[in-house]
């Protein structure tokens, strides 16, 4: 098994029950102890977990934690660059597309410059300036009005009544965190009715979420699974989260990262 394999079983376990011990991982993984606590620091210095005596607890945070879009920006840098050039894919000349506020979607607009003649709505102000700095002059931005939030995203009343007018070809969709059951959350409650309004405003949804966001529940929920048209994520996504997506949303793409993850073995 491979580290990242690891490394994602050791992340959906600690999330599932909260903590892990060494002791126990070693007797699933069959691997050292030195290795599976290896495996601990790198998930720690992702900010993944936090390191106790013995093993590590998770750092699921709580319903209402939101990150600064400086502090999101370096995580899972390189998953978040493999899910974007994919769904870049998605999206064609000519349309008509809404991007929601994040450091994946923020991700996506910079994938976006050899895509011509592009009308992009957005709430996120750094999605904006960097649609706005590309090289398109045939592209449109339209950056709604709002009240601006951690992540860097406007929101609030005059938002929503700039979306609900709008009809897009799709959305693009940053998440907070997905499960099963309360669907694709954020931790905003404001945010969540802004995004939620992006959403009704697009013939199709396609969500941009980084294996991390799987078990992650934040305290309003945007879509539910069986809304998404499609999920956009990577190969380090749990088989359970995979085989859950694939039966709710529309179809699940995997965006694969192995050429940017260590190949180590145990």
């Amino acid at each position: 098994m491979l580290a990242r394999q690891r490394q994602a079983v050791i992340l959906e376990e600690a999330r599932r029950t909260g903590a892990v011990r060494v002791s126990d991982l070693v007797t699933r993984l069959g691997v050292s102890d030195m290795t599976v606590r290896r495996d601990l620091d790198v998930l720690a210095g992702r900010g993944l977990v936090e390191k106790v005596y013995g093993g590590a607890t998770s750092v699921m945070g709580k319903s209402t934690d939101e990150p600064g879009f400086e502090a999101k920006s370096v995580r899972q840098r390189s998953q978040k660059e493999a899910i974007a050039e994919l769904a870049a894919s998605l999206v064609r000349p000519g349309t008509a597309i809404g991007i929601s506020a994040g450091t994946t979607t923020w991700t996506l607009a910079r994938a976006l410059d050899h895509v011509p003649g592009l009308t992009v709505v957005t709430n996120s102000i750094q999605v904006g300036d960097v649609l706005r700095g590309a090289n398109q002059q045939d592209r449109t931005v339209v950056l709604t009005g709002g009240v601006r939030t951690p992540s860097d995203a406007l929101v609030g009343p005059v938002a929503v009544q700039s979306l609900r007018s709008l009809h897009l070809d799709v959305v693009f969709l940053g998440v907070h965190g997905m499960a099963d059951g309360p669907g694709f959350t954020t931790p905003n409650l404001t945010e969540s009715e802004t995004d939620r309004a992006l959403v009704e405003a697009g013939r199709r949804l396609v969500v941009l979420a980084d294996h991390t966001k799987w078990g992650i529940v934040g305290i309003s929920t945007i879509a539910g699974l069986d809304e998404a048209d499609v999920v956009v994520s990577d190969d380090e996504l749990p088989e359970q989260a995979r085989e859950i997506l694939a039966e709710r949303a529309g179809e699940l793409m995997i965006a694969e990262t192995a050429g940017t993850a260590e190949a180590e073995e145990a």
